[in-house]
């Protein structure tokens, strides 16, 4: 598992801390680029400086490759 990265057993969730919301926006903006390259979209939660980010494949019901594929991707932004 990606380092950071809490596996629930059907996703995986990490927060993400900025030092403001422009951060935070700037963040989910190249999150959202890599997800369309992709085309495997992160569920997405903004509370002001804090950006929690949950990766599940919900076609197959759970956790596949393209989810820890894309973990690895953002943590290397």
């Amino acid at each position: 598992m990606e380092q950071g990265w809490e596996n629930t057993g059907h996703a995986l969730v990490r927060e993400f801390v900025f030092s403001d919301f422009a951060g935070a926006m700037a963040f989910v903006n190249r999150v959202a680029q890599l997800a369309e390259e992709r085309n495997h979209h992160p569920d997405i939660q903004i509370r002001w400086n804090k950006v929690t980010l949950s990766l599940s494949t919900h076609t197959s019901g759970g956790l596949t490759e393209k989810d820890f594929t894309l973990a690895q991707a953002i943590d290397n932004l």
